[in-house]
């Protein structure tokens, strides 16, 4: 057994980082008066995000495996690390200005957000399926009560109660499969299987202990069918805490889904991915088409997006995980911008989250509608977004691998979902308003978390190229094998 050195706690610096932090904010929460505005800890959380973000770039020049091979860093996980923080960042912008609104002063918010992050940034550099479980936990258990934080509202508590108890059901099927997985190959160790199973030698035992695996992933993904969560969790938890969870754990999930599928070499999975992406699309834009509440209404997106980004996985190889990876990213910052643009909107209480509550709101509060319908297109996949590259890779991957059918559910899908998007900017535009007052001033963090948001999400699709190139090297050191070389050549369509 190898001993410990100085390059294993860099190869964990960002996790590191946030941890320091998340108890620095816990031990000065307790200093503090009761009542007073906790929003110098929010700020001091900001910080945190942005300095973990700067050890994932340090880590560029520490590639390879730490802690007794539990875990790696490569391009794919940098990715990741990078990801993930800046994720949290904008929440937390979104956050200060919203607590203050809710009258919650309470600095634990802010530390669960950074301990949330320690297990998601450490669930996608993992390379032991052991240790994935662990951080998950880690991440999930500051989720649970992150959603139930308006302990004033009834569909708060039942919020937090429903996550807690479907979500422990999911682990339970994850941690299953681990072990199925740890009795087929003797190894819990992600390339160790890999070897194990080296020439698709794939018993029904990996088959199950994949599929197991599969549905506990599949439920923190919000993928059908185990999506009956989603909408009740995103309608109850706080507006800023439900753009937390349904991009943050859903990227560090992804990424965990990305390194069992294709880690591994288990097979048999094929089947599983394709029924999942197509039902999470048709269930997730259909139940979307109903929905009056804007909560809800991206909730039933959330999971639709889950399918599409599927289609990927099932596409496979480097192009489809290319795919993916860039999917992840372009989704998360459309989506954390328009929950952003719903935590401003929503007032005091959240009482203002019916589409009906949005009529007029390109005269009340102009760049507020601006920003949201640049979120809403990117969704839709209008070029000049991220969106729009995010589907165009995910569906030339499917047609690369000649998933023909998932290709048109999905194509169909999209035309479905922009049905509901152009919804909502029609009544922002062409109603007329149906409250007296326009929105409240937008406050300095959170007009920094909605510039963060839309910057990235119109850089994604105008120039992808760097970001996409980055994700070609991360897919290609994911699918790498012993003496085999493969290079992702990765062409970037002109925008125009």
């Amino acid at each position: 057994m190898n001993p410990i050195h100085a390059a294993d706690y860099i190869r964990i610096l960002p996790e590191l980082v946030l941890t320091a932090f998340g108890i620095a904010v816990m031990i000065l929460d307790s200093l503090l008066p009761e009542g007073q505005s906790r929003k110098g800890l929010g700020v001091l959380s900001f910080v945190g995000t942005l300095a973990a973000i700067a050890a994932a770039f340090y880590q560029l020049n520490w590639y390879g495996t730490a802690w007794f091979d539990m875990v790696q860093v490569d391009s794919f996980s940098v990715f990741f690390h990078v990801l993930v923080p800046a994720i949290s960042a904008v929440c937390i912008l979104a956050s200060l200005e919203y607590l203050d609104r809710q009258k919650i002063s309470s600095g634990e918010y802010y530390g669960l957000i950074l301990f949330g992050t320690v297990g998601m940034v450490l669930m996608s550099s993992a390379i032991e399926l052991v240790l994935i479980f662990i951080a998950l936990e880690i991440s999930s258990i500051s989720t649970y009560i992150l959603a139930g934080y308006r302990r004033r509202n009834a569909m708060g508590t039942e919020s937090s109660i429903k996550y807690f108890l479907l979500g422990s059901f999911a682990t339970a099927f994850f941690l299953y499969g681990v072990a199925l997985m740890y009795g087929a190959t003797q190894s819990t160790s992600i390339p160790r299987i890999a070897a194990s199973l080296t020439g698709g030698n794939s018993g029904p035992l990996v088959f199950t202990a994949t599929a197991l695996m599969l549905i506990g992933l599949g439920f923190k993904v919000a993928a059908a069918p185990f999506h009956v969560w989603t909408p009740d969790v995103y309608e109850g938890a706080p507006a800023p805490i439900v753009a937390l969870m349904s991009t943050g754990p859903k990227a560090a999930a992804f990424a965990v889904l990305l390194r069992v599928l294709f880690g591994t070499g288990s097979t048999g999975w094929f089947w599983l991915i394709w029924i999942s992406a197509a039902l999470s699309m048709t269930l997730g834009n259909l139940g979307a088409l109903v929905q009056n509440n804007v909560k809800r209404m991206l909730a039933y997106s959330s999971i639709a997006h889950a399918g599409y980004l599927l289609v990927a996985f099932g596409a496979g190889k480097e192009i489809g995980l290319t795919a993916a990876i860039f999917y992840t990213a372009a989704y998360a910052a459309m989506n954390v911008g328009a929950f952003a643009v719903v935590s401003h909107i929503g007032s005091s209480g959240e009482k203002y989250v019916t589409i009906d509550d949005y009529a007029g709101l390109g005269r009340r509060s102009p760049l507020l509608a601006f920003t949201l319908t640049i979120f809403m297109l990117s969704l839709i996949g209008i070029p000049l977004t991220g969106g729009f590259f995010a589907k165009y890779y995910v569906f030339s991957a499917a047609l690369h691998e000649n998933l023909v059918w998932l290709t048109i559910i999905g194509l169909v899908n999209s035309a479905v979902a922009a049905y509901y998007y152009l919804r909502l900017i029609v009544v922002m535009y062409m109603r007329e308003p149906s409250l007296d007052a326009a929105p409240e001033p937008v406050s300095p963090a959170m007009g920094s978390a909605l510039v963060l948001a839309a910057i990235a999400t119109i850089y994604l699709g105008v120039v992808p190229g760097s970001v996409l190139n980055y994700a070609a090297k991360g897919a290609q050191e994911l699918t790498a094998v012993p003496n085999h070389s493969t290079t992702v050549t990765v062409v970037v369509p002109s925008s125009r």
